[in-house]
């Protein structure tokens, strides 16, 4: 049995977190020498405490840990809602202060835990058959558990965050086999709600949406740090400046450059061949999780695999595609690569589960 499992496993997943991990060290190690390496010390301990994650829910099956996601998803509720009595960091409440110097942000545990909750709640709602979901109040449960964690962390406010969840929930959902009908109509809801939305948002997030509709303007206050960072990724061009020599991170110009902009960083320094090669790495990931999800057992590790699949593919497309200026910036990390300790554990117990579907997964495909 041990033998078929490691046969079984996906294991290109693994080698691409380990490249994508090992590149986003470098360019943080390079980012971090005003700071005497602070971030990339406490990164690699970060990638350290990840790993037993890691092997710990790749090792136990997932239908075990998904037998416990009903009481991790009243924690996470729970933490979701505490988090924001919390004092404001950077304008957000989505922190929990570990002492002067570390925090826990319980949006991204709760990423995971929402999916595994989801993964089990629609295959609860379809003992009678997948069709089951296109039942009105069926679906309209597993929405109401969906838009909770949505819901909170737009209060904190995290709108990037919020929207990770919202493409996960759309991965899944689309993979239950809902109707048509209801696919169609969510989308004329959405045409018809954004122009509402867009007048109710809060000063702030209105700003960012009108800098990226009006890259051009403003160079020096709210498009500063996008300028900078499309300076940064077109000065580096094929092979980049080398590390340590890129000037907008190196003088300070480039802001976050440890979170939000290490793509940029990436850019400058080491050019188009590595974020060229990041960019195919997250396509394999998104790529693989996908036929994972086609390739498991059951429809638990079905739901759960395409959910990661949606985590991934929204923030590859969102954190590089808000540096080089064609999506707004909403603050979302790269994973792997950018500086954090929650997002790293988070993302480390993701492709645990990728390996742990993979491994139990049989040759078959979605059937209605």
């Amino acid at each position: 049995m041990g033998k078929k499992l490691l046969k079984n496993t996906e294991w290109s997943i693994l080698v691409v977190t380990v490249i994508l991990t090992i590149i986003g060290l470098i360019a943080l190690f390079s980012a971090t020498q005003s700071t005497e390496y602070e971030e990339f010390g406490k990164q690699v301990k970060w990638v350290l405490i990840s790993i037993p994650f890691l092997v710990l829910i790749s090792l136990i099956d997932y239908n075990i840990v998904v037998r416990f996601s009903t009481l991790a998803y009243i924690v996470i509720i729970g933490l979701l809602i505490g988090v924001l009595f919390t004092e404001p960091i950077s304008g957000a409440r989505s922190w929990y202060k570990l002492g002067e110097q570390a925090a826990f942000q319980p949006s991204e545990l709760g990423k995971v835990i929402t999916i595994l909750f989801l993964a089990f709640l629609i295959n609860k709602m379809q003992i009678k058959g997948r069709k089951e979901i296109n039942k009105i109040w069926k679906l309209g449960i597993v929405m109401f558990f969906a838009i909770i964690p949505v819901f909170l962390i737009v209060k904190e406010p995290d709108y990037g965050t919020a929207l990770a969840y919202i493409t996960a929930i759309i991965f899944m959902i689309f993979t239950s086999g809902i109707n048509k009908k209801y696919i169609i109509g969510t989308l004329i809801i959405i045409v018809i709600i954004i122009p509402i939305v867009y007048t109710k948002l809060p000063p702030h997030a209105l700003a960012r949406i009108n800098s990226f509709l009006h890259q051009e303007n403003d160079l020096r206050n709210t498009n500063y740090n996008l300028n900078q960072s499309k300076l940064a990724i077109g000065a580096g061009e094929i092979f980049g400046m080398g590390l340590f020599k890129g000037n907008q991170t190196q003088l300070g110009f480039l802001h976050p450059k440890t979170t939000d902009f290490i793509f940029s960083v990436i850019g400058e320094e080491m050019g188009f061949v590595a974020t060229g090669t990041i960019t195919i790495l997250y396509i394999v990931l998104v790529t693989k999780s996908i036929y994972i999800a086609k390739t498991a057992k059951d429809n638990v590790g079905s739901y759960i695999a395409i959910g990661i699949a949606g985590i991934f593919f929204f923030h590859m497309l969102e954190n590089i595609g808000m540096t080089i200026g064609l999506l707004p910036i909403t603050g979302v990390p790269l994973p792997f690569v950018s500086y954090g300790g929650s997002s790293m554990i988070t993302n480390f117990i993701c492709i645990g589960l990728l390996l742990n579907i993979s491994s139990r997964r049989q040759k078959a495909i979605f059937v209605e």
